[in-house]
């Protein structure tokens, strides 16, 4: 299983979305500052995810989401994904 997920920076209010096989494994890596894209965005929480059989599908949800560049429908597709507590 794949997930596409949205994070949100505590820190400058901005949305991340990327795809991984381990949600859990990924927002540590995040977190931990490994990834050059939001090293300098940390904290971040996990917003929203959605879950996909295969990768391709995942990927493709991401592309997808990143076209959306914040719009109306970003967020009508962010209330359709599973959300996570805050």
């Amino acid at each position: 299983m794949f997930y596409t997920y949205i994070l949100k920076s505590i820190k400058d209010n901005r949305r991340y979305i990327g795809f991984t096989a381990n949600l859990n494994e990924r927002l540590e890596y995040h977190n931990s500052g490994l990834n050059p894209s939001t090293k300098n965005r940390r904290p971040l929480k996990l917003m929203c995810y959605k879950l996909f059989k295969t990768r391709i599908e995942a990927m493709k949800y991401e592309k997808y989401l990143k076209s959306l560049k914040g719009g109306k429908q970003l967020d009508i597709e962010i209330k359709n994904m599973i959300n996570t507590p805050s």
